[in-house]
């Protein structure tokens, strides 16, 4: 299982696969096989629906990875606000088809950068 931040950051720049429950990333890891880490963000609710979405991605994760998990890769799944109401059947489903694309490498297109303004220089003022 994934602990450090910098792996979480390095499978950042690996495949992105987006679905309604979670968000997978996948990055070769150099050898140190079949890793997986989970991160859910406080947006999703609170502790106990954190916990308890965590505790279904394990277990989805255990069930899978061994099968269908790409082999030394670090596999990352990233809580979605409606992932814990999503019924357990078809996150199980959606991990399937995400671990099976990541494999043909059909990663989702790359993040656009939300930070509005970003190279745009603005002045007080400026304009007006």
């Amino acid at each position: 299982m994934l602990t450090r931040r910098a792996d979480f950051l390095a499978a950042n720049r690996g495949l992105r696969i987006a679905r309604p429950g979670f968000v997978l990333l996948a990055k070769p890891n150099g050898g140190q096989g079949k890793r997986y880490g989970i991160t859910i963000t406080k947006k999703v609710g609170n502790a106990v629906v954190r916990n308890r979405m965590k505790r279904r991605f394990r277990e989805l994760l255990r069930a899978h990875l061994p099968e269908l998990g790409l082999p030394d890769h670090d596999h990352i799944l990233i809580g979605r606000d409606g992932g814990v109401e999503r019924a357990f059947d078809h996150l199980n489903v959606d991990l399937a088809e995400a671990l099976g694309r990541a494999a043909a490498g059909k990663g989702d297109r790359p993040r656009r950068n939300n930070f509005r303004g970003a190279g745009k220089k603005r002045h007080a003022g400026a304009g007006q």
